[in-house]
């Protein structure tokens, strides 16, 4: 019996440039055999121009290793786990195009990737833990982007945790102590504290950017929900160990243990 690989493998260049164009528009630029699959973004050749500034950070040899990728849009950063020898790639998404868009880029390429419709919210169902989890781009679209680390953390995360995230105002970092008076309000109004910006409609034309944190919030929700920053080898990116939650089970309330 014939494959899909068997077929993707048949299929001509413009066939595959048709295909592409029926699953259009992409987010992620991928290379098909010489069919561009978005390359008019107007962030030019993306994500292979984000991917290029950490990849050195990711073993070059993850054979043996399992990885997930939540919110794996195209499949852009699944192939490249691929591509490294990992032994076994599920990519999660719960949009239904860019899973079609994701199988078709795997089967040209010729790597084994599984897919499943599943949101952030759902990993607790895949029921095991994976060496490392990449969580690219997908944080500031989420309503509830605590709870997402949170459940990241309980449910899949065994070792590494790839984050990468849109950030607006100020890079600065301010120390923080482990409490404050109730009548000490100075420092809600420093740059350097953490903060995220609530988006009630759009931006950038896009109605699922809700949250968009700076830089010290990243790095507080990052720990908060139990992992320890190791590199921050990009502006966007962290790449952290799972540790143990400063607050019990976050993801299970009350966060912070019963205070009856």
């Amino acid at each position: 019996m014939m494959s899909n690989l068997d077929t993707i493998e048949r299929m001509s260049h413009e066939q595959v440039r048709q295909r592409v164009a029926e699953l259009g528009p992409w987010f992620h630029n991928i290379d098909l055999n010489g069919v561009r699959t978005a390359p008019e973004h107007f962030l030019g050749d993306y994500p292979a121009v984000k991917w290029r500034r950490f990849a050195d950070r990711i073993p070059a040899d993850l054979g043996g290793k399992s990885v997930l990728d939540i919110g794996c849009n195209a499949g852009f950063y699944s192939i490249e786990m691929k591509r490294r020898g990992a032994a076994r790639v599920l990519g999660i998404d719960f949009d239904e195009r860019y899973l079609a868009q994701a199988r078709l880029a795997t089967d040209v390429c010729g790597v084994d990737v599984e897919f499943r419709n599943l949101s952030v919210y759902d990993v607790g169902a895949l029921g095991e833990r994976f060496d490392i989890v990449l969580f690219l781009g997908v944080l500031y679209h989420l309503r509830h982007p605590l709870l997402a680390l949170d459940l990241i953390h309980e449910h899949v995360a065994g070792d590494l945790l790839v984050l990468q995230s849109m950030q607006r105002g100020s890079e600065a970092i301010d120390p923080l102590q482990d409490d404050y008076d109730f009548w000490e309000a100075d420092m809600f109004e420093s740059s350097g504290f953490p903060r995220m910006h609530f988006v009630e409609h759009k931006y950038a034309d896009d109605w699922t950017n809700w949250w968009i944190p700076n830089h010290a919030c990243i790095e507080a929700m990052v720990r908060s929900a139990g992992f320890d920053i190791l590199e921050h080898p990009e502006q966007e990116v962290f790449i952290c160990r799972r540790g143990a939650p400063p607050y019990g089970a976050g993801s299970v309330y009350p966060a912070r243990g019963d205070s009856r």
